[in-house]
């Protein structure tokens, strides 16, 4: 009984796109190498100046909010608000429920960061929290370069929405240098 409650559980992830771990019992933190993507992660980047930077260019970054990303935040961060952890405390709130933790949901900013060409270093980042993100929504963060500001440093416009509502907007600065060899 319990193997099969299990294996609903997977199934009903997978439907919604979310993979908590694979058949091995593999985490996705088990399973990320530098420089790759995972399969339940959508990337896309403009190509409006092949071989470099400029205004106009953006990435994106999709991937759904799991309860294990939840966690594992909680967890790395020391943020242990019972409003992302605790369902029957969460029920008593405004949210009506558990959100994610807003840095949490921020970060895929910093994901769709680290997909430009080149080494993304973070020198700035503002954001406006306008929704919550419960668990199990899908993300996408968009970046996009709206000022060459020289020396290698670019100001993008940077928010997250969930489906087509904007749930953090904000802007950033970053330094992007060439990779070492």
């Amino acid at each position: 009984m319990f193997n099969s409650v299990v294996a609903a559980n997977r199934a009903a992830f997978a439907a919604f796109g979310v993979q908590q771990e694979d058949e091995n019992g593999v985490t996705p933190a088990d399973r990320i190498e530098p420089n790759e993507d995972l399969p339940e992660w959508h990337v896309s980047i403009s190509e409006n100046h092949p071989g470099r930077l400029g205004v106009g260019d953006h990435v994106d970054f999709t991937k759904t909010i799991s309860e294990n990303d939840v966690r594992q935040f909680a967890a790395a961060s020391g943020d242990t608000n019972p409003l992302h952890l605790d369902d029957e405390f969460a029920e008593q709130t405004r949210f009506r429920g558990r959100i994610a933790h807003g840095t949490l949901v921020g970060s895929l900013i910093s994901a769709a960061l680290a997909r430009l060409p080149g080494l993304t270093i973070y020198l700035s980042q503002d954001l406006e929290f306008h929704n919550p993100v419960r668990i199990g929504d899908r993300l996408t963060a968009e970046c996009e370069i709206v000022e060459d500001l020289g020396d290698e440093q670019y100001r993008l416009t940077t928010r997250v929405l969930a489906d087509d509502e904007v749930v953090i907007d904000g802007e950033a600065v970053v330094l992007i240098d060439d990779l070492p060899e």
